[in-house]
């Protein structure tokens, strides 16, 4: 895969001698450079392309300048703006600085100031970049048998499977759909002494009731019809290994009873067969259920559920877990940026808040298919806000206020007035910096603020 390693010039003029002349400057600078000579091409290319930096002309033929502005309000995620225009006027910059420019400049253009322009977005552009690298460099660094976090509740569960993963008989690992069972299940046998065995995988719920005993315990020749030879079941395939039984809480209660006795003796009987057989499977069952709750309505036996829970290990959702976020957004940005052989490197700001406010019912799994979906889809360096909406659907959140962020990076004078204009309070200062909280606390590490 090719990454690129230049940041996005945008020329928006009708003037092609201008067009010429910042493109050549942007070319100079570092920048990859796309020229529009109207202001609707310029949309369609804010709307599929994430631009770090804009020359926008003021005055064109139908589409203008700040037609161009209104547009793109909320698609120009992190794009620094300037204007360009021939007459200036107080009405007109007020109005552009309002929609987002940041810069409003006269023609003929200032080179020098131009020039200036440029390089200090290019220096930004490394910035994020050193940022995201180091996102993608610690999401790495934080994976533990797969998965990925730092918060306090994950790193609890990892610290429980280190712990627990060398003894564990059975484990019952609980968790709403999505949060990462099978991976949990996973960490128990990669950290255990049968590390070096199989790992046979069977999801209870997608097996038909008739045929579950069967593809458990195996069956003889002659069992039932169409059983034209003798076959194992799982419980044999994984002899000597861990076998994880996901969804248990499907099984019908006439083959929980024969789980049960396998559990406790080690001793199965084929369907069919006389002579019982002796395995030796440790057994990683995982529920989205509330298995005490199917035990008070006779849909469960309480006794399994005993023998199952000697280890029992909730997931964490997502929504306790929203500080993760982050890591798992960089790691699966640089999975299927590979898989697509794109060079996506991170996701803007404006896209990593709507990532933050979701509701993730599908939990950790969810979150990885919209990074999927948004990498598929994305044309740019960096996921949008827009390729996240798109990827997420009707799961994101309704829409609010459109609020531009800064394209520019917060100096520590800026940082430091919005934090004594809040009292100290985090929170607060991120918003009005128009940061999200973990970019402030970047921000202070970078700028050396101590508390």
């Amino acid at each position: 895969m090719t990454h690129s390693a230049k940041p996005l010039l945008l020329v928006v003029d009708d003037d092609a001698n201008v067009a010429r002349i910042v493109s050549s400057l942007g070319h100079r600078e570092g920048f990859q450079v796309i020229t529009c000579s109207n202001g609707s091409e310029g949309i369609d290319v804010l709307r599929r392309r994430h631009v770090n930096l804009m020359f926008l002309d003021l005055h064109m033929p139908e589409v203008n300048g700040l037609d161009v502005l209104k547009a793109t309000q909320r698609t120009a995620d992190a794009t620094h703006i300037v204007l360009m225009t021939g007459s200036a006027s107080i009405e007109s910059a007020v109005e552009a600085v309002k929609l987002g420019a940041e810069d409003y400049i006269t023609k003929p253009l200032d080179f020098e100031r131009a020039t200036e322009i440029m390089r200090a977005i290019h220096k930004q552009f490394e910035t994020r970049a050193t940022i995201q690298a180091s996102d993608a460099a610690l999401a790495t660094r934080l994976e533990f048998c797969g998965m990925v976090g730092r918060s306090p509740v994950i790193t609890k569960l990892f610290d429980l499977i280190r712990r627990l993963a060398p003894h564990a008989r059975s484990v019952l690992v609980t968790g709403e759909t999505g949060t990462g069972k099978e991976l949990v299940a996973r960490a128990f046998h990669q950290l255990g002494p049968r590390r070096a065995n199989r790992f046979v995988t069977v999801n209870c719920s997608a097996i038909v009731e008739t045929l579950i005993e069967s593809e458990l315990f195996g069956h003889a020749r002659g069992a039932f019809t169409g059983a034209v030879e003798s076959r194992q079941g799982v419980f044999e395939a994984a002899h000597g290994g861990v076998l994880f039984l996901d969804e248990i809480g499907e099984l019908p209660m006439a083959v929980q009873s024969k789980l049960l006795r396998v559990l406790e003796t080690g001793e199965l009987q084929r369907v069919g067969a006389v002579e019982p057989k002796q395995v030796d499977v440790r057994v990683v069952a995982a529920t989205n259920r509330n298995l005490q709750e199917e035990i008070a309505k006779s849909g469960f036996r309480a006794d399994l559920y005993y023998r199952l829970s000697v280890l029992e290990v909730t997931v964490p959702p997502l929504r306790e877990r929203i500080e993760d976020i982050p890591y798992l957004t960089a790691a699966f940005v640089r999975d299927y940026s590979a898989a697509f052989e794109k060079a996506i490197s991170g996701i803007t700001p404006n896209a990593e808040d709507l990532l933050l406010k979701a509701a993730w019912p599908g939990n950790v799994r969810q979150l990885k298919n919209v990074i999927e979906r948004a990498c598929m889809l994305s044309e740019s360096a960096l996921l949008t806000e827009v390729d996240v909406e798109r990827a997420l659907g009707t799961s994101a959140p309704a829409a609010e206020p459109a609020v531009r962020r800064p394209a520019a990076v917060p100096s520590k004078e800026t940082v430091l007035a919005a934090l004594e204009a809040t009292a100290g309070n985090k929170v607060e200062a991120a918003r009005r910096l128009g940061v999200s909280r973990r970019t402030l606390y970047r921000l202070l590490e970078r700028h050396e603020v101590t508390d």
